[in-house]
C-alpha cells in the first residue's frame, strides 16, 4: 500500500504483559482508507492492538505511525459519574467563553478559548440529535445516563473532534437495538479511516474490508463479512481437500517404504545365500555386496525423504483448517416437557422497570427473546427471577431449577480453577467426573487447572456456561443477559451451537437479532413501560427509531 494512501503503519510491531505473555512479535499491519472490520478470536490481540495505535500501551518493539489525530472508543467504558456532558464531549470550555461573552465580557481569554467555534453549541446538540440523545441536556451528569446512552454520548464526542482515524472497540455491547441503528447510521456516514472491533454482524455487513487476526498476523479479505465467510468457506474446502490428499500421499509413501524394505531383505536373503554356497569368486561376490548395500542404503534413504516430505506437506495442510471446536451438552436432566410449568409472575413489581400485571406463565421448553430499549429493567427482572434481586410487590416463582448467566460473568471464583468451581456447585460429581464435562466446553487437560481470573471474555462466558449447566441439580430454565457482549463470531457460533442441544427453557435478553434468531426463539418479549407484552418478530423496535 503507497506511504501516501497509509493512515496506520504497524512495523515490526511487538508486545507483551508484564508478567512476559506475549500477545504480539514481529507484527505487521498496513491500514488505508474506508472502513476496516477486525476480527479475530477471542485473546488473538485486537483489543490489544487498538489500545497499540491508540496509544494507551507501549509496544516492547516496532514502530506505530498514524496520519493524523486518532478517536479512540474503547470496549469497557468508564466515565466519571460527576462529569457532565459538556465535559463529557469536549465543548465545556469553548461553552463557558461563549455565555461568559453573551453576558457581556469582553475579556480576550474567552474569545481564545472560543476561537472560530462560535456555533459550538448547536453543533454538540446537533450531534446528540444524529445519535438519538435529543433528550440529553449539556448540563447534565454522566450518573444520570445509561450505559448504552454513555457510550453513544462518547462517540458523540469523537465525531465532534473529527479526528482522521476512528478506532471503535465492540461499540454495540450494551446498545438498544434504537441505539445500534444510530450507530449503523454513523458508521455509514463516517468518511475518514474506520477501524472496528466487533462480532456484530449487521455492522461487519457495513465495512470494506475484513482484517482477519490470527495467530499473530493479519489476512485480508475484500468485502463486508459476508464476503469474507463466502471467501473463507471456498479457502476451507480447498484446505480440506489439500488435506485428504496429503493423507493419501502420506499412506503411498509408507506403502513404497514397506515395500522397499521387503524387497531389500529379500536382496540380502539372495546375498547371504549366494554367499553361502560360493556359486561365485568371493572378489566378485564381496563388490556385488558392497554395492547393493549402497544401493540399498540409497533406497532407503530416498523413501524416508519422501515420506518425511509427505508428512511436512500434511502438517502443513492440516495448519491451513481452521479448528474451531463446537461445545457438546449432553445434559438430559434440563429436559422439560411440553406443557409443564416453568415460571408464573404474579403481579410483580420489580426494584427497576415498569410492573408486571396479572399472571404471566412460562410452560415447557420455550425459548423467549427477551427485548426492550436501555434501562427498561431487563436485567432487573432477570435477577428478580434469579432470587437475586427482592421484588417490591407480588412475587416471581420458579417451578424448575434455574440458572442465570449475568452480563457481568461474575459467578465464578477468580482464585479457584475451572475444576475447583464446578466442584463447588456439583459436590456430588468425581474430579474425573467434572473434567470430562469441562471437555465438552473445550477445557482439556491442563487448561482445565487454569485460575478463573485468567480467563480471556470468551473463555469466562464458556467456564460461567459450564458450571451453570453442571450445577447439580442441573438448571431447566436458562437465563442468559446479553451473553454475546464477550464473544468474538467463533464464540457466537460456538454459543448458538451449545444452546442447540439444551433441552430446557430459555430466556435471553439481548439486542443482537441475528444471534436471537439462530436460536430457534418461540416468542418475542418486550418489556417498556407497559410492562411484558408478547410481540411479533417483525415489531422489534429500534429499527425505525420508534421508542419503546
Amino acid at each position: 500500500m503507497p506511504a501516501s494512501t497509509t493512515h496506520i503503519l504497524c512495523s515490526s510491531l511487538s508486545f507483551a504483559w508484564p508478567d512476559g505473555s506475549e500477545v504480539l512479535d514481529g507484527f505487521q499491519l498496513a491500514v488505508g482508507p474506508g472502513r476496516t472490520g477486525l476480527i479475530g478470536l477471542n485473546g488473538s490481540g485486537k483489543s490489544t492492538l487498538l489500545r497499540l495505535i491508540a496509544g494507551e500501551l507501549v509496544p516492547t518493539g516496532g514502530h506505530i505511525r498514524t496520519a493524523g489525530d486518532i478517536g479512540y472508543l474503547p470496549q469497557d467504558l468508564v466515565l466519571d459519574t460527576s462529569m457532565r456532558v459538556d465535559e463529557a464531549l469536549g465543548v465545556a470550555t469553548a461553552r463557558a467563553a461563549l455565555h461568559a461573552i453573551e453576558a457581556g465580557d469582553a475579556g480576550e481569554e474567552h474569545f481564545t478559548a472560543v476561537g472560530d467555534d462560535w456555533d459550538v453549541e448547536e453543533r454538540a446538540r446537533a450531534v446528540l440529535d444524529e445519535l438519538g440523545l435529543t433528550g440529553i441536556g449539556l448540563d447534565r451528569t454522566i450518573g444520570e445516563l445509561s450505559g448504552g446512552e454513555c457510550v453513544l454520548l462518547r462517540l458523540a464526542a469523537l465525531l465532534l473532534a473529527r479526528p482522521s482515524v476512528l478506532l471503535l472497540d465492540e461499540p454495540t455491547n450494551n446498545l438498544d437495538l434504537y441505539a445500534r441503528g444510530r450507530l449503523y447510521d454513523a458508521v455509514d456516514a463516517w468518511a475518514g479511516v474506520l477501524v472496528v472491533v466487533s462480532h456484530d454482524r449487521e455492522l461487519l455487513e457495513r465495512v470494506d474490508r475484513i482484517a482477519d487476526l490470527r495467530d499473530g498476523a493479519v489476512t485480508w479479505y475484500g468485502g463486508s463479512l459476508s464476503a469474507y465467510e463466502e471467501a473463507l468457506a471456498v479457502e476451507q474446502e480447498a484446505a480440506e481437500r489439500m488435506v485428504r490428499v496429503a493423507e493419501a500421499d502420506v499412506r503411498r509413501q509408507k506403502r513404497e517404504l514397506a515395500d522397499a524394505h521387503v524387497k531389500l531383505s529379500r536382496r540380502k536373503r539372495y546375498g547371504q545365500k549366494m554367499w553361502d554356497t560360493k556359486r561365485e569368486p568371493k572378489a566378485v561376490m564381496g563388490q556385488r555386496k558392497q554395492t547393493a548395500q549402497e544401493s540399498a542404503g540409497k533406497h532407503r534413504i530416498m523413501h524416508t525423504e519422501r515420506l518425511a516430505e509427505a508428512v511436512d506437506r500434511l502438517d502443513e495442510a492440516v495448519e491451513a483448517v481452521r479448528d474451531d471446536e463446537a461445545i457438546r451438552i449432553e445434559l438430559p436432566d434440563t429436559r422439560v416437557h411440553p406443557g409443564s410449568g416453568v415460571l408464573v409472575l404474579r403481579d410483580l413489581e420489580p426494584a427497576h422497570g415498569a410492573p408486571i400485571r396479572g399472571e404471566w406463565e412460562l410452560r415447557g421448553p420455550e425459548r423467549i427473546a427477551l427485548t426492550g430499549r436501555n434501562g427498561a429493567g431487563k436485567t432487573t427482572l432477570l435477577r428478580t427471577i434469579a432470587g437475586e434481586l427482592d421484588p417490591v410487590s407480588g412475587e416471581a416463582t420458579a417451578l424448575v431449577p434455574v440458572g442465570y448467566l449475568p452480563q457481568r460473568l461474575d459467578v465464578l471464583d477468580d482464585t479457584l480453577s475451572l475444576v475447583g468451581n464446578v466442584a463447588r456447585v456439583a459436590p456430588g460429581t468425581t474430579d474425573n467426573g467434572i473434567r470430562a464435562r469441562l471437555a465438552h466446553f473445550l477445557f482439556r487437560g491442563g487448561r482445565a487447572d487454569r485460575p478463573a481470573g485468567a480467563l480471556s471474555g470468551g473463555e469466562r462466558l464458556r467456564a460461567t456456561l459450564a458450571a451453570l449447566l453442571l450445577t447439580e441439580p442441573a438448571p431447566r430454565l436458562l437465563m442468559l443477559d446479553e451473553p454475546t457482549n464477550s464473544l468474538d463470531l467463533s464464540g457466537v457460533h460456538r454459543l448458538t451451537s451449545a444452546l442447540g442441544a439444551y433441552r430446557g427453557a430459555l430466556i435471553v435478553a439481548s439486542h443482537d437479532v441475528p444471534f436471537l434468531e439462530s436460536l430457534g426463539i418461540t416468542r418475542w418479549l418486550l418489556l417498556d413501560g407497559d410492562g411484558l407484552r408478547d410481540i411479533d418478530h417483525g415489531e422489534l423496535p429500534g429499527t425505525e427509531g420508534e421508542s419503546t
